[in-house]
């Protein structure tokens, strides 16, 4: 049960201080180790620390709060046994501190859940249960364990004692490095930031707390606009140990008191974290795990800090293998050491080593092209660049001082997942095109649940799919559609129940698709 916190009720927050002096944690949790990462540290010009919660015996931060939750129930409690909702880090949390202290537990896991994420929880002697094609519906299983068998509820972060045994995070970083200017925090439910940043402000109030979070989730963000914590109306799935929808009511208040700043990354500069990461300590980060880092970065580069403790927490290293496709095709975008272009060329023999000449001789990562006119030729083009953002604004004014028509897709989620890699160019065949992205739950045969929900109302045009490992599948679809037909197919969507974009007008789709 949540909490709520009076700004003015000094008890609760000194309750949670002790909680942390006291914490128990250490009967099942390691003390982590706080690494420099020399190679980032001379890049950008300030001394980069990394808190390593991927040395978790569950390689992940959340079996603190987990253990200090489970270890302060009453002996009533322990006897009925625990259960929580879990699709991740939490799980393997709450099965291994139950393993330890001796008490059942129930883990209710969507049926999306990669085998390799149940087969972790299972190991620690926990019972796991496959309920509903999401979290939501996860949890409304568990809160029918917990009323029908009198099992206690852990949650994920909304809990004293949860944000308790975060917080030991912090102790243990302020013990190794007392002189640390700025510590980055990464943020999904807060319970983290909550926890380390009511320790780090009793403790050293000098020090700089940032809470970092993904764009596409940014719930604290969010609340704080709000006033109060307020549910946001989609989530993205990408950095899936923060996609969380609405920030705990006791972190909120927390935050609210001790955090400094906060800042919002992009996927990509997710990914070039990541890169970063192993690079320097050969380590392997979830998304989320490198979030609080890729927030460092960016929080640095626009306060032009220089020669400062940066310090940021891996907080987990649970990752699908099959994600790091998607990672490494990213980080160079991510890290503005490439762009993608779509630019228009002269249908004519050696127009491309005409362009490939005007970019001065610089690496082209990518070269896309099909015959489809006989005057001009459209091209997707990836372009490395050495010197960042100011390259690229030079390669843009050569290109424009040449005449050549351009977009620059490096930031259109559309080119960069879908477009550049399909085939087949435009059609000259499909009258009133329409196109739609969807997302919707993997499990064994989802593609194919996906499109017999879609019906065959309507022609499919386009169609593009692939599967990065994630929670969710990510489809481009094209439909003809006639403007008559606009409303009824627009209803139609909306009764299938997954999430849809219009993406009609997109820049990419227009330039190579359309």
């Amino acid at each position: 049960m949540s909490q709520s916190l009076a700004h003015n009720d000094d008890q609760l927050l000194e309750d949670l201080f002790r909680k942390v002096l006291l914490s128990p944690v250490y009967d099942v949790a390691q003390e982590t180790d706080l690494d420099r990462l020399n190679k980032l540290s001379s890049r950008v010009g300030n001394h980069i620390w990394l808190k390593r919660e991927d040395q978790q015996p569950v390689h992940s931060f959340k079996l603190r709060g987990a253990y200090q939750c489970l270890y302060n129930l009453t002996t009533e409690q322990k006897q009925a046994g625990v259960v929580a909702a879990s699709a991740g880090n939490h799980a393997q949390g709450v099965a291994l501190s139950a393993k330890k202290l001796g008490i059942k537990a129930t883990i209710v896991m969507p049926e999306t859940t990669p085998d390799i994420k149940v087969s972790a929880v299972q190991r620690h002697g926990a019972n796991v249960i496959l309920h509903g094609k999401n979290f939501d519906t996860a949890k409304q299983r568990a809160e029918v364990i917990s009323q029908k068998d009198g099992a206690t509820l852990i949650p994920p972060f909304d809990h004293p004692d949860v944000i308790a045994g975060q917080g030991t995070v912090a102790k243990e970083m302020l013990q190794q490095h007392n002189h640390l200017d700025t510590i980055f925090i990464p943020v999904g439910g807060g319970g983290l930031l909550a926890g380390m940043a009511l320790y780090i402000k009793k403790v050293m109030p000098q020090v700089k707390v940032v809470a970092v979070e993904s764009e596409d989730s940014a719930c604290l963000q969010y609340a704080f606009e709000q006033g109060k914590p307020s549910p946001l109306s989609s989530v993205g799935i990408f950095a899936d140990g923060v996609a969380v929808k609405q920030i705990g009511d006791l972190p909120f208040d927390i935050a609210t008191q001790y955090c400094d700043d906060l800042i919002t990354v992009t996927s990509d500069e997710v990914c070039a974290a990541l890169k970063d990461i192993f690079e320097d300590v050969r380590a392997i980060a979830e998304p989320s795990g490198a979030l609080a880092l890729a927030g460092l970065k960016k929080y640095a580069a626009k306060h032009q800090l220089q020669q400062q403790n940066l310090a940021a927490v891996l907080s987990g290293a649970n990752l699908n293998f099959d994600t790091l496709r998607y990672v490494s095709e990213r980080c160079e975008l991510g890290e503005k050491k490439e762009a993608v272009l779509a630019v228009t060329i002269p249908e004519r023999k050696g127009a491309f080593k005409q362009f490939c000449h005007a970019l001065g001789g610089r690496v082209i990562t990518e070269f896309n092209y099909r015959f489809n006119h006989q005057e001009q030729a459209q091209i997707f083009v990836g372009i490395r660049l050495r010197q960042g953002e100011s390259e690229l604004t030079e390669i843009k004014q050569t290109l424009a001082e040449q005449d050549y028509r351009f977009d620059d897709l490096s930031d259109d989620e559309v080119a960069k997942l879908h477009i550049r890699y399909m085939v087949g160019g435009s059609s000259q065949a499909v009258q009133n095109e329409r196109l739609y992205s969807f997302e919707f739950p993997e499990y064994p045969g989802a593609l194919m649940s996906f499109l017999n929900t879609l019906g065959e109302h309507w022609n499919i045009t386009l169609f593009h799919y692939r599967n990065h490992g994630a929670a969710f599948g990510q489809v481009l679809a094209g439909f003809e559609v006639s403007t008559d037909e606009e409303f009824e197919f627009h209803r139609h969507l909306k009764a299938l129940g997954f999430a849809w974009q219009d993406e009609t007008d997109n820049l990419g789709y227009q330039r190579f698709m359309r």
